[in-house]
């Protein structure tokens, strides 16, 4: 895993929980931005670096910025996210979408593997917990009972 994937997966569709992280995003806007998936299948596309410093200034004046920094983060910080910046082909885009340099080789060999930590993660926690094996008592007949109560008080007499 020193080495980023070589073959692209094309362009990593939003899901509906990509959707709503969006949505939490542009809801403390003054308008939308088009970096942002609107609807599920649209592309997930990795921002452009210092981007945040360009929401700054979108801003509503009723939300803070600590939670625009959250709802950020909880995009960026999304396996679906990491996904697509760690493809071969990545592009990072500015507020309106549009792409403006390739990630570097470094930063898609950092994606790649919090998407895989992140997916391992994912699989650990769909695993359900085995059911402890019971293993029923042997089944022993009334005499079998009685003679073992009549032994046992005869063995503990001695």
């Amino acid at each position: 895993m020193d080495k980023p994937w070589k073959i692209s997966r094309g362009p990593i569709a939003a899901t509906e929980l990509d959707v709503e992280q969006a949505n939490a995003i542009n809801t403390l806007l003054v308008r939308p931005v088009g970096v942002l998936p609107a609807k599920a299948g649209d592309p997930v596309l990795p921002f452009a670096v210092g981007l945040f410093n360009e929401l700054r200034p979108l801003l509503k004046p009723d939300a803070g910025v600590t939670t625009l920094r959250r709802a950020t983060a909880a995009y960026v910080h999304c396996r679906r996210y990491y996904f697509a910046s760690a493809q071969p082909d990545s592009m990072r885009h500015n507020l309106d979408g549009e792409p403006v340099e390739p990630l570097s080789e470094e930063d898609r060999l950092v994606a790649q593997k919090r998407f895989l930590s992140l997916k391992q993660s994912a699989a650990k926690a769909e695993k359900p917990e085995p059911a402890p094996v019971v293993i029923p008592p042997p089944v022993i007949s009334k005499s079998e009972q009685i003679r073992a109560a009549l032994l046992g008080k005869r063995n503990a007499a001695r």
